[in-house]
């Protein structure tokens, strides 16, 4: 019995590695197992996400940027500081520690500033805001959000092309989110908890690490290298950080691997989806983000088109919207619903209010660049 319990909150916690993994069985039946299986992993893309993960958990461990986002925000003197401090870090992490790892580090800070503060009233607000910008953060870099890591591989892109796709879009995003914070009245703020103190030789050592990590990532050293490193030195010196991985991602990544790989050779599948990839793919990228999320919607589409351009901006851009557009936005959703179960309808309102409007914005300044 307790066995099952697990396995049931193990699949409500996981739902979209569930629904991965039945897509990836169900097209199992379809296209049976065969040596062309081996072909549809990018074994690249999932060594370069443990290895960033792992050396995030870490870092994450010795209250690394927790400490470094808490002497940012004991600086400011109101709300609106505060409220853009946390927006515009989570803004960095994503593009640093890529979009879900930046939101379970900074979300409870968010919390704890606005519930130490007594101003509880801003944190769906506030948590939406980082929400957005851990999503469009992300997308300047490579390693932000684990779909460009896929597709900055697959394609192959250099990396000035990478930041030069996405600039446009992630300066409007910071704009954006800088307006809407601005609303937000000066109301004085003051924040009294103690700051704690870094472990030295661990953070020369994480951060050693995280270099190596990302340098895998843009290709200077091969990524077969910090699949090996990476993992022995945290067994000596954090064994917690690798069980802290989020393996159900990388799960997940296997799982839409398996059921893009059998989609692409279904006939009428690979007519439809080239067609209409071929009448607007930034669009129908970012459509197909509402439904099934941005990872799988890169992971699918990449198979039916060679126009990486604009699926790379869609499967971002696309992250906004819906609830289920982003494995980012479900986790902000558990953590402020944790904290205020009885605000669930008001927390979707403002949410989809705010997600849609990025989107739709996004959406236009994106198609005047491609169009």
């Amino acid at each position: 019995m307790m066995i099952f319990t697990k396995m049931v909150g193990f699949a409500k916690k996981n739902v979209v590695l569930m629904v991965a993994v039945l897509a990836a069985v169900i097209t199992s039946f379809i296209i049976p197992p065969d040596e062309q299986y081996i072909s549809y992993f990018d074994f690249k893309t999932l060594s370069c996400l443990f290895c960033v993960l792992a050396v995030v958990c870490a870092l994450k461990n010795i209250n690394f940027f927790y400490i470094l986002a808490q002497k940012i925000v004991k600086s400011c003197r109101n709300i609106r500081a505060s409220i853009l401090t946390l927006v515009y870090i989570t803004f960095i992490g994503s593009m640093l520690i890529a979009n879900d790892m930046a939101l379970l580090t900074f979300l409870p800070l968010g919390y704890f500033v606005l519930e130490s503060t007594g101003k509880q009233r801003y944190m769906a607000f506030t948590f939406i805001m980082q929400n957005i910008a851990a999503n469009l953060g992300g997308m300047l870099t490579p390693f932000g959000n684990p779909q460009n890591l896929y597709l900055y591989t697959k394609y192959n892109i250099n990396d000035y092309e990478f930041v030069g796709i996405m600039f446009v879009p992630f300066a409007v995003s910071v704009i954006l989110i800088t307006i809407c914070c601005l609303f937000v009245k000066k109301k004085p703020l003051e924040i009294s908890e103690k700051i704690e103190s870094l472990n030295k030789k661990r953070t020369i050592l994480y951060a050693i690490l995280f270099v190596l990590a990302i340098a895998i990532v843009f290709r200077g050293i091969p990524y077969y290298v910090g699949l090996i490193i990476i993992p022995i030195v945290l067994l000596f010196a954090d064994r917690k950080a690798l069980k802290m991985v989020d393996y159900p991602l990388l799960l997940t990544f296997v799982a839409f691997f398996i059921f893009a790989g059998n989609m692409a050779r279904i006939d009428a599948v690979r007519n439809l989806f080239s067609w209409l990839l071929e009448q607007n793919t930034l669009l129908f990228s970012a459509i197909s983000c509402q439904v099934i999320s941005n990872v799988p919607s890169a992971i699918l589409l990449s198979q039916f088109t060679d126009n990486y351009r604009e699926l790379l901006v869609g499967v971002n851009i696309g992250g906004t919207g819906t609830l289920i557009a982003s494995l980012a936005s479900l986790i902000t959703f558990r953590e402020y619903t944790r904290h205020n179960p009885t605000k669930v309808k008001s927390y979707i309102g403002m949410f989809s209010a705010f997600n849609f409007g990025f989107l739709i914005i996004l959406l236009i300044v994106s198609s005047l660049l491609f169009h």
